[in-house]
């Protein structure tokens, strides 16, 4: 039949040209891909055939085939599992469907040498053959459908592909590529054969390679001298990965080796890559299942986008069901990786059905628990490495007291934060390493948040602190000032923002502190209420403070929302909450002093309106009229 020409989606014919003129460190990752989408056809079929048997046909055994044909320069890799019709085949080849496309162009023409660990990442792995082929062809029949019902699909990736039925006698889809002249290292059996055990080793269904191997049935054949003449060679399929559910074995009998390399088979990782930490567990009793969970040590391009699919792989009796099942575990583990297996839930079970499924919410806790007893672990045993995930994964981390209610106790146990006692910006104290340094008469966790570390560790509101000794957690990241909204007490211990209106000091203002602050609020009275006159509505209150020792004055928030927060709610277009402030007076401070004694009474007016717009400017890092404070300030410099 005549073939039909459809022209590529737009994303696609982007990334295509980038896939033709950027450059790869990493060529075989086609490979990988193409294995990959072989597999997942594989899974695909045996989950629909739990249903309708007949699909399986008189070809019930499952496997990928590769294959090499050097004269004609093609690549060829089969696969018997669900294959694909003619709309589907339009569809899913010539379309990317799939969110977060830009994000993809960005990254990978960012620096493509770097990058191809990418492809796959969006639904588009398929397209990664444009790298070593300048034309693709695809057979495919799906499952159930007559041999005259197949497609053949092709292109040379020039913007445009053809489609038109053909014959196929077989289920399933060949991927056929042609083979550039410059890639013709690829046109070699033992590479490919490298790259499948590197990469697809774990595969759970055979994957082979036509190969010439020793004829094992041929007699020894030997010359008219009687020495032995060379073996004599068949071509055949040979299995090439362990096709092994390594879930399923004793963890005795499994090695760190072969974990690590599960790891890169089951993330898809660009390059071989070390999991921080892993957990095999074997559960038997009233709940029958299977994990094998990862801690990665590196933290993906993506993983603050929470809408993007997240979750495990979920088995059942072996049989695969679904990907990123987001059942088994919450969106701050989402950066998890792993698979459960299960022989407690039904067999036909559907997304539906899961999300009320009582199993499910046991195995979603079940999973939970391990990945904190992994990472208490981690961070006890192993204290570097578990530097290594609070530095990658420690801000989604900090998600988990507001979603995860039961576990908020052993989750902040794990919280790393900068302090005052270390100056410095590492993040490695503990709220336990902050309790058992508390002096006798500290009754609460102080902590400030900011934009970045210098901003807090300078923040005029520490001033009073420090002058007792006392230590204050620093924070920065932008979830801080939303976390600690989530985070009322530790240990029973409650949290106080160094920042807060009144500050609680508790046992720590011993009485000549307070009886001076009452003293001098008597002794200036007069003097408050005349800053207050002269501030008029930009400012709620006036105080004399008894937290400043080295700045002149500040500025408090008395709705809660501080800079920081506010400066957030304006990074993402949100409506900024009115924000009321309150002053505090450092009656000791000579600029106080001087200003005290002010007698211009419009003078004095200014000298109030300086001395806000400084503690806003410390406080939020602007003022409401950069102008007008410029003038005011270049008025006193003259």
């Amino acid at each position: 039949m005549t073939a039909e020409k459809h022209v590529f989606q737009t994303e696609v014919k982007k990334m295509l040209d980038l896939l033709a003129n950027s450059l790869y460190s990493n060529k075989e990752v086609f490979l990988r891909e193409l294995i990959s989408n072989a597999s997942d056809a594989a899974d695909k079929l045996r989950f629909n055939a739990l249903s309708d048997s007949s699909l399986y046909g008189d070809d019930p055994n499952l496997r990928i085939r590769v294959s090499v044909d050097r004269d004609a320069k093609v690549i060829t890799i089969s696969d018997n599992g669900i294959g694909m019709t003619k709309d589907e085949a339009i569809e899913h080849l010539g379309t990317i469907a799939n969110s977060g496309t830009a994000e993809f162009f960005g990254n990978l023409s960012e620096d493509a040498s770097k990058n191809s660990q990418l492809i796959g990442q969006f639904g588009v792995g398929f397209y990664s053959s444009f790298i070593v082929a300048d034309k693709v062809t695809v057979k495919s029949r799906a499952a159930g459908a007559a041999a005259s019902e197949a497609v053949c699909w092709e292109s040379t990736g020039d913007g445009t592909f053809e489609t038109s039925d053909i014959t196929k006698d077989s289920r399933g889809t060949d991927i056929i590529l042609h083979i550039k002249d410059s890639e013709k290292d690829f046109l070699s059996t033992w590479k490919l054969e490298d790259i499948i055990s590197k990469y697809s080793d774990h595969i759970a269904i055979p994957v082979e390679i036509y190969k010439e191997v020793r004829d094992e049935d041929a007699p020894e054949e030997k010359d008219s001298e009687g020495n032995p003449l060379p073996p004599k060679m068949i071509s055949k399929w040979v299995q090439i990965n362990s096709a092994t559910a390594l879930w399923t074995k004793n963890p005795k009998d499994v090695s760190d080796e072969d974990y690590k390399g599960f790891y890169n088979t089951l993330a898809g990782t660009y390059q071989p890559e070390e999991p921080l930490a892993w957990s095999h567990n074997k559960v038997e009793g009233t709940l029958e299942y299977t994990s094998l969970l990862y801690i990665p040590g590196k933290a993906p391009w993506d993983l603050f986008n929470r809408d993007n699919k997240h979750g495990l792989k979920l088995y059942v009796q072996r049989v695969f069901i679904m990907d990123d099942a987001e059942q088994f575990m919450p969106v701050y583990l989402r950066f998890v990786k792993g698979l459960v297996d299960s022989n407690d839930l039904p067999l036909n079970v559907s997304r539906e059905i899961l999300q009320d499924n009582k199993v499910t919410s046991q195995l979603r806790k079940a999973c939970t628990k391990k990945v904190l007893g992994m990472l208490a672990k981690l961070a006890k045993d192993e204290p570097e490495k578990y530097k290594t995930f609070w530095k990658e994964f420690g801000t989604a981390f900090k998600e988990g007291p507001a979603e995860d209610y039961d576990n908020r106790e052993e989750i902040e146990s794990l919280f790393r934060f900068a302090s005052t006692a270390n100056n410095s910006s590492e993040q490695n104290v503990s709220l336990d390493d902050y309790i058992s340094r508390m002096p006798e008469k500290q009754k609460h966790i102080y902590y400030i948040t900011g934009e970045n570390y210098s901003a807090v560790s300078n923040n005029i509101h520490l001033e009073a602190l420090k002058s007792k000794g006392v230590e204050v957690l620093l924070m920065w990241d932008r979830v801080d000032e939303w976390l600690m909204a989530h985070m009322t007490e530790y240990k029973g211990k409650r949290f106080i923002s160094a920042a807060a209106q009144d500050l609680e000091l508790g046992e720590l203002e011993n009485e000549d502190d307070k009886k001076k602050a009452e003293e001098l609020s008597k002794e200036y009275e007069s003097t408050l209420k005349r800053f207050k006159d002269a501030l008029g509505d930009s400012i709620t209150d006036v105080k004399v403070s008894t937290r400043l020792t080295d700045t002149p004055c500040l500025v408090i928030a008395e709705n809660g929302v501080g800079a920081h927060m506010t400066n957030i709610f304006k990074a993402m277009g949100q409506p900024v909450p009115e924000t009321k402030y309150s002053m505090e007076l450092n009656m000791d401070h000579p600029l106080i002093k001087r200003v005290v004694d002010e007698v211009d009474e419009d003078r004095f007016k200014d000298w109030a309106q300086l001395l806000l717009g400084q503690a806003k400017l410390a406080e939020q890092g602007s003022v409401d009229n950069p102008t007008e404070f410029i003038k005011l300030l270049d008025k006193f410099l003259v």
